[in-house]
């Protein structure tokens, strides 16, 4: 252990476990002393802090350590912290001092000085020692303490600024490769700067497969192909060009382009100075890029919302193979745009009851009655008037929202086939509703459907739920489950759309249905394909072969209805009947039928 002013101090006792319990004076000193001091293990957690700078500080010892040092500091100061002086700590005798600001127990910021070296191994001296050096041999070797002492100091503002300066440089560059980061070239866009230029193109480029790097050559050999590619990045572009790395292996590229044929040009000779092959390790490297590019003005907004279209563009670039280029489509975008716009407003149309059922009905081919009717969804958009589900049916399977939305159509349909049925003057008819994929692999599924049949009282044979081939193949045990119990309650099973899809007679076999409904692009082809007509007729005999009953859908002509009941078919709908219409004018249509 070193004193103060240098001098050797007495050895420890050998009982003791550190310099500091072994020398009662000492350790007075240090807790008296009139400069705040702090220890530190090599990864920077505080291991001891003294009274005189709990005391200036206001915070407990006992909430401090244990902590991270860095953790007293601004974001700013804990950057030129860990740039400037964590560095140097990391070999013996490294000493650093730095300008840094504090922050006490009450938020407030206080300015100090901070002197830190790390203790010498053992044997080692201290030239000149400005604090407390400890070094406590009975330990491991490799557990030494860092020791630093805070010093309050009128601030000086000339040092102050020189160490903002380098905090804000620090801020915005990449330590590795020196490149600016992404606030350096969030910054750079934003001075209007990039490219030199009125338009610049903006690249996004992700180096393929660095991760197989790293974890078989080492982080060193990664380090050392990121140096190589930052250098080649430089060199590829023209002089006032930008080049940043975003993050580990992602970077980017800001140069004059007036058009995307420019901007693809760019990234193509980008890909060409990528490829040539990169020793490491011994390893002849040969690397590759997936590079998404964008076209904007190099002024305003535009240039950051640029940087946003390239990194789409390459995330379409890995997608489709890698190794390659995609330019970023204006188009795209509006239309990326315009499906967020409609969701948000699907979303509060669905809240705001602006959904509407429209039913379409289902006919008996062999006595041409009306048997039931198909709950059919529209949306009554407050400004672009009532839209099919073709335009929000997708967006809100994709979302995750047509959750939601059955569950509205499911209790809409159920109450209104109750009503029916209610009705002297209607005939009891049965009613469908379509369930999505993710419905039917909801948990929630059967309890709503019980939900709806008890909440209006329908029976649960005038309910039919149509599901899809592809609903389910997609996770067959949870469809059989659902469907089973479903099944159970009394409620019809239909599967929709059939043979466009993937289920085979062992499905159909598997899973309790009551009917088949053959999609309409089979149908249509009725005596114009004979193609078309043998896949309806073998349709019709599978329905029969395992005992349901085949519905036929998109009936528009004379010729299809006779067709269809040659073949034997049992029910059929399509406009040659009805189109789907609302309650109220279905209702006028049963009773004039």
């Amino acid at each position: 252990m070193t004193a103060l002013d240098g001098s050797p101090a007495p050895s420890p006792a050998p009982e003791a476990d550190s310099g500091f319990e072994a020398d009662g004076g000492f350790e007075a000193l240090f807790q008296h002393a009139p400069c705040g001091y702090l220890t530190t293990t090599d990864d920077g957690r505080l291991t001891r802090v003294n009274d005189t700078f709990l005391t200036w500080s206001g915070h407990r010892r006992e909430d401090l350590l244990g902590t991270a040092f860095a953790r007293l500091l601004p974001v700013g100061d804990r950057i030129l912290w860990t740039t400037s002086c964590a560095p140097r700590l990391a070999t013996d005798g490294g000493v650093s001092e730095v300008v840094l600001e504090v922050v006490a127990a009450d938020r407030t910021r206080r300015p100090v000085l901070v002197t830190a070296t790390r203790a010498p191994g053992r044997g080692g001296a201290e030239a000149e020692v400005r604090l407390v050096v400890f070094s406590a041999p009975e330990r491991r070797a490799h557990e030494r303490e860092l020791i630093a002492a805070l010093h309050r100091v009128e601030e000086s503002e000339e040092r102050r600024a020189a160490a903002e300066a380098h905090a804000r440089r620090s801020a915005l560059t990449d330590a590795l490769t020196g490149l600016p980061n992404r606030a350096g070239l969030s910054a750079h866009l934003g001075s209007g700067a990039a490219g030199g230029g009125r338009r610049v193109g903006v690249l996004v480029v992700d180096l393929d497969h660095f991760n197989v790097v790293n974890e078989s050559l080492g982080e060193a050999a990664g380090d050392e192909l990121l140096l190589t590619v930052a250098g080649r990045l430089r060199a590829a572009v023209r002089e006032g060009a930008a080049v940043a790395r975003l993050s580990a292996d992602e970077f980017a590229v800001v140069d004059g382009c007036e058009d995307a044929d420019e901007a693809r040009a760019l990234a193509e000779r980008l890909l060409e100075a990528l490829s040539a092959p990169v020793v490491l390790e011994g390893l002849e490297v040969v690397t590759s890029a997936s590079i998404g590019a964008a076209v904007a003005a190099a002024r305003g907004g535009s240039a950051e919302r640029a940087l946003h279209d390239a990194g789409a563009a390459m995330q379409r670039a890995k997608a489709r193979g890698r190794n390659r280029v995609e330019v970023h489509d204006p188009a795209r975008t509006d239309a990326a745009v315009d499906r967020l716009r409609l969701l948000g407003e699907l979303r509060r149309g669905i809240a705001d009851g602006e959904l509407r059922l429209h039913y379409q009905p289902r006919i008996g081919l062999r006595d041409g009655t009306v048997s039931g009717a198909e709950a059919l969804v529209r949306w009554q958009h407050p400004e672009r008037g009532l839209l099919p589900p073709a335009e929000f049916i997708d967006l809100a399977e994709r979302s995750g929202l047509v959750r939601e939305l059955g569950a509205r159509v499911l209790d809409g349909a159920v109450e209104q086939a109750a009503r029916w049925a209610r009705d002297p003057q209607h005939p009891t008819l049965e009613v469908a509703v379509n369930l999505s994929t993710r419905q039917l692999t909801d948990p929630g599924l059967v309890a709503a459907v019980t939900g709806a049949l008890t909440r209006h009282g329908l029976a649960p044979h005038l309910l039919v739920l149509e599901v899809t081939e592809t609903a389910l193949v997609t996770d067959p045990a949870a469809a059989e489950a659902a469907l089973t119990a479903l099944k159970g309650l009394g409620i019809g099973i239909a599967v929709d759309d059939f043979g466009t899809g993937y289920a085979s007679l062992t499905y159909l076999q598997r899973f309790p249905v009551d009917e088949l409904k053959i999609d309409r692009s089979f149908v249509t082809g009725l005596g114009v394909s004979d193609g078309d007509a043998a896949i309806v007729r073998t349709c019709v005999q599978l329905a029969h072969a395992v005992g349901v009953r085949a519905v036929a859908e998109g009936v528009e002509t004379e010729q299809q209805r006779e067709a269809l009941t040659g073949m034997g078919c049992d029910f059929a709908q399509g406009y040659l009947y009805s189109r789907p219409l609302p309650v109220e004018a279905f209702a006028e249509w049963v009773r004039a039928r």
